[in-house]
């Protein structure tokens, strides 16, 4: 058993439950920070609304004040689809809280710890959608956003040793893209034909590019984006 504890934020289901197995198959503690429990076998839960700020700063200082975190992985999101003429000002500071201004609240909570240890490991589950996507104004942007907020906070952290990186997914077989693409469509079936790799992505694949930044061997890898997309960051394909 390590002494390593990760925060995983939406931990209980998708890409983040399937982290944390993984995380805790290597020992560690694991942490979900989400809005339901899942009730999955040796994992702790904490329960907040993290569009709600006061809710981030009770949970961040509750988890704090128990364990000295030593990795944080900001998974948790939502997509609020919208055309232009549809989006609301309302939507884009709901997502700006939940994928930036949470993140930047737990960190201040769990940083004097990993500070403490010189060791720390920051990684946050941004998107291909980063680079454009129809009806993500305000997805878009807030996941943009976590590529600068990563690469500014690699930067200070570096001479703590502590890193921050950004696993930047396609489209992926969750209940997020099914919220958006009919689980078994022909539309679904139609996305994965165009992408370059031919299928869409699944959780597994996520969580083996979240486990290499999560490694303390991982040490030298810092301020970068992976995308984990089939290819669709570099063809010509429409998501």
């Amino acid at each position: 058993m390590s002494d390593y504890t990760a925060v995983i934020t939406g931990g209980n289901k998708g890409i983040g439950a399937d982290l944390a197995q993984a995380m805790r198959g290597r020992g560690w503690h694991v942490v979900s920070l989400a809005r339901h429990r899942s009730g999955a076998e040796g994992i702790e839960e904490v329960t907040a609304d993290l569009t709600d700020p006061r809710a981030v700063a009770h949970a961040a200082a509750e988890i704090a004040a128990r364990h000295k975190v030593t990795h944080l992985v900001h998974n948790a999101g939502i997509i609020l689809p919208n055309l232009i003429e549809d989006a609301r000002v309302e939507e884009m500071q709901t997502l700006t809280q939940l994928h930036l201004g949470a993140a930047l609240q737990l960190l201040q909570a769990f940083l004097p710890a990993m500070k403490e240890r010189g060791f720390g490991r920051v990684l946050f589950n941004g998107s291909r959608a980063a680079l454009g996507a129809k009806t993500r104004t305000s997805y878009s942007a807030s996941k943009a956003g976590m590529i600068g907020m990563a690469r500014t906070w690699a930067l200070e952290l570096a001479p703590h040793g502590i890193t921050v990186n950004v696993v930047a997914p396609g489209p992926v077989l969750t209940d997020n893209f099914w919220g958006i693409v009919p689980k078994g469509s022909d539309a679904e079936s139609d996305l994965a034909t165009r992408l370059p790799v031919g299928r869409l992505g699944t959780v597994g694949d996520i969580t083996r590019a979240f486990m290499f930044f999560a490694e303390p061997e991982a040490g030298f890898v810092t301020g970068q984006t992976l995308y984990v997309c089939g290819g669709a960051s570099i063809g010509g394909v429409p998501i």
